[in-house]
Order: structure tokens, then C-alpha cells, then sequence
């Protein structure tokens, strides 16, 4: 790892800096039929659901609650900072997030509008998790161009890391109309509300948030953990060139999971949704299908899936800590078709359980005192 030196600056974006590894969850909200009986609730009754989850995710402690934005029948978070802003007058301390915002087909003046505005609703909770999005149904219904995928989004993160910096804004881009020295408002209760970059495996993505030093959120949702430490090392190479600090900017892993008191109980309820979703999309981009079997092998230590009890989940957050050396860890915790006591249940269990035990030994190996 290249150590930074004593007289590089650090990046803006560490205004917001963890106190301890941080856990938290993130949901796309999706409206699916239960694989089994073929039952479906409501999309109130679901986004009635998602409150309360995001309610108790507050008060067992947990630190981020992310929504990510969507444009498909089988999702209901098109609109991401409308749930959050719902749940942010109804807790206390968690931070709210997307998962991401799909910043290539929006406007960055407006994202930055309503994340200031979610800011003042929760008195300085508000994150922003920027990302190119894993469809792209968003880009035709807005009327983007496929072509200018890459381009559009490394033109508005610009942007929105700039309306961030100051009130008034000079900026010109190839995409959108030019802002000649205008006021943004409203502007934020947090100094810098922080902005992180989804990144789903490619290395141009990696360099240019660790170039901006900006913290990245990198998705593991398949594989083995060891492939992906290249991409922290070589994030935190790029950061250094680029002369930031990355031992003062957080990195999250991001990853899908269900926690459950059994391991019976915790695979039972989560693959066979997780099998209909992972092959639905596989059928799109040509995947082969996926086995009971494959997923199964997905939850073991070296696999990218947390399913399992507690301690089975403690072990791999710690394991891949001593991979990745990262701050935070957030996960798809499960589908709308679990059952909602169950699901209250995983969070219960993520809170109470499997967050202070992890909290308290990664403070014990850096030799840091735990909260």
C-alpha cells in the first residue's frame, strides 16, 4: 500500500468520518410475488413495511439505511429520497443514503436539492451514494443517450461535487445548460453532505473516485472476496497519487444476505427469492441459470453471500475485514417476500447481535478503544 505523506490534504469529503466500523442495510423495495404460494402484498402495504424496518434498523443501533433508485415493475423506489425523507422524521440517528442515485440520468443540481433538503429533515443525516446504476431503463425514460453512459456520469459527478463546495456555482459541461455564477439552495445542515461512489468492478471507476477522494462503495455479490482486494489497494493507491489521505477516506463493501436465530431458517427464507431474481436478471444478460446449489456455495467464508446465523456473519464481516481493511459494511438484507417478522427479526439480530461483537473486535485488533 503506498503510505501517504504528512503534507497531503484531506479530502473534502472527510468532513463525515465513522466512529466505528459501521453496519447498516440497504433495499431496492421491490414488489415481488412469493415464490412459493405466488401471495403479493400491496405497494403500500410493502412501503409501510420498509418504515418500520427502517424504524427499528434506527433503534438496535444500526448506522445506514440505503434505498436504491429504480425504474422496473418489480421495484417501488423510483423515487429513493421521498421514502427516506418519510423515515427520516421517524428516527433518530441513523444515516439515510441511496443505493444508489442514478446520477447519469439525473439532474445534480435537483440531487443535490433534495439531498440538502433530506439534511434538514433529519438534522445532518443525509448521504449520497452516486452510482451509473445497475439497468438502464432510466436512461430512454429521461431521454439519455446509451452512448454517452461513461461521459454523462464522470460530467455530473463533477458537478455535484462542485455545487457541494460552494453556494454559488460557475460550471460547463457537454451535457447539460451551463450555470453562469447562480445560488443552489437549500444548502445542507452537514458542512459537506458525503458523496460515495457505487462501483460495481471496474477499474477506470475505482481511480476516479479515489482520484476525487471520494469513498467508495464497492459491490460484491458474487465471487470470492480475494478478487476484489486489488481494487482497494488500487484504490488507495490512486488516492495517494492523487494526493488525498485513504486512511482518512471510508470505503464500504456492499453485498445481499439474511440473518436468521437457525441456518435452516436463514437459507430457507432467502434463496428461493434470491434464485428467482439472480436468474430473472441472468435470463437479460445471457448468465447461466443458478443452482440451489451455487448459491448455497455463495454463504460459505470465501463467498460473497452473509447468510447464515449471528456468529456465522460475524465470522465473514471479520474475515473480509482482514482482506479489504474497510469501514463499513452494508447489506441487501433479504427480499419483500421473506415474511416482515422475520425480516424485523434479521434486523433485530444484525443490530443487537452481530454489530457490537464486530464493532468490539475490530477495535480490539487496531488497538482502538471500542464506544
Amino acid at each position: 500500500m503506498t503510505t501517504p505523506s504528512s503534507n497531503r490534504t484531506p479530502p473534502a469529503a472527510n468532513v463525515y468520518q465513522p466512529r466505528h466500523f459501521e453496519i447498516g442495510i440497504y433495499n431496492f423495495v421491490e414488489l415481488l410475488a412469493d415464490p412459493v404460494t405466488g401471495a403479493m402484498g400491496s405497494p403500500a402495504e410493502r412501503v409501510r413495511n420498509l418504515i418500520e424496518t427502517i424504524e427499528l434498523a434506527d433503534q438496535v443501533g444500526l448506522d445506514v439505511f440505503a434505498i436504491g433508485e429504480h425504474h422496473r415493475v418489480e421495484y417501488l423506489s423510483s423515487s429513493p429520497v421521498v421514502m427516506l425523507a418519510a423515515a427520516a422524521a421517524r428516527t433518530r440517528s441513523i444515516r439515510l443514503s441511496t443505493a444508489v442515485t442514478v446520477l447519469s440520468s439525473d439532474d445534480p443540481v435537483r440531487v443535490f436539492q433534495d439531498f440538502a433538503t433530506l439534511d434538514l429533515i433529519s438534522n445532518g443525516r443525509a448521504e449520497i451514494m452516486a452510482g451509473r446504476g445497475s439497468f438502464i431503463e432510466s436512461f430512454p425514460l429521461f431521454g439519455y443517450d446509451l452512448n454517452d453512459y461513461n461521459a454523462l456520469f464522470a460530467e455530473k459527478l463533477d458537478l455535484l461535487v462542485k455545487l457541494r463546495e460552494s453556494e454559488r456555482i460557475t460550471w460547463s459541461g457537454g451535457h447539460r445548460p451551463a450555470i453562469d455564477n447562480l445560488g443552489v439552495y437549500p444548502r445542507p445542515v452537514q458542512e459537506k453532505i458525503p458523496i460515495w461512489v457505487a462501483v460495481g468492478g471496474t477499474p477506470e471507476s475505482v481511480i476516479r473516485a479515489a482520484h476525487k477522494g471520494l469513498p467508495m462503495a464497492l459491490a460484491i455479490i458474487g465471487g470470492m472476496p480475494e478478487r476484489f482486494a486489488p481494487f482497494f489497494e488500487l484504490y488507495r493507491q490512486a488516492a495517494a497519487q492523487a494526493g488525498h489521505d485513504p486512511s482518512q477516506i471510508p470505503l464500504s463493501v456492499n453485498s445481499h444476505g439474511f440473518i436468521a436465530d437457525t441456518e435452516r431458517d436463514a437459507v430457507d427464507s432467502y434463496y428461493p427469492t434470491a434464485a428467482v431474481i439472480m436468474n430473472r436478471i441472468g435470463r437479460e444478460r445471457g448468465w447461466s441459470p443458478a443452482s440451489r446449489q451455487q448459491l448455497e456455495a455463495s454463504r460459505t467464508l470465501r463467498g460473497a453471500d452473509y447468510v447464515g446465523t449471528p456468529q456465522q456473519i460475524i465470522d465473514k464481516i471479520l474475515f473480509q475485514h482482514e482482506i479489504f481493511g474497510h469501514q463499513r459494511l452494508l447489506l441487501y438484507l433479504g427480499y419483500n417476500t421473506i415474511e416482515h417478522r422475520k425480516m424485523l427479526r434479521a434486523i433485530e439480530l444484525l443490530g443487537t447481535v452481530v454489530a457490537p461483537a464486530v464493532r468490539q473486535e475490530i477495535a480490539r485488533r487496531s488497538g482502538v478503544k471500542s464506544p
